[in-house]
Formats: structure tokens, C-alpha cells, sequence
């Protein structure tokens, strides 16, 4: 995946967590943030290692 799509897929998990808090879907909004977080470390991790 290039780095275009992992920004991509990371902003939009991070402005869907945002839209879910405001609403107050506050589990799911954990969910997605926790996801864009685990994501972003997964995607870095496997950018230094090549």
C-alpha cells in the first residue's frame, strides 16, 4: 500500500471517531480511534523497517 492510502485510511478513521464523539457513540468512537492509532503505529513501524 502506498503512502498515500495509509494517510488516507488513517484520516478518515480518525474524522469518523471524531463525528461518532459528537453524536455520542462514545464505544464506537473509542473503537475507531483505537484503530487509527494501531494503524498508524503498524504503518510506521513497517516504513522504518524498509
Amino acid at each position: 500500500m502506498n503512502k498515500l492510502n495509509i494517510n488516507v485510511i488513517i484520516g478518515l478513521l480518525f474524522i469518523a471517531g471524531i463525528w461518532v464523539f459528537i453524536y455520542g457513540q462514545f464505544i464506537i468512537s473509542t473503537v475507531l480511534f483505537g484503530s487509527a492509532f494501531i494503524y498508524s503505529n503498524i504503518a510506521t513501524r513497517v516504513k522504518l523497517n524498509s
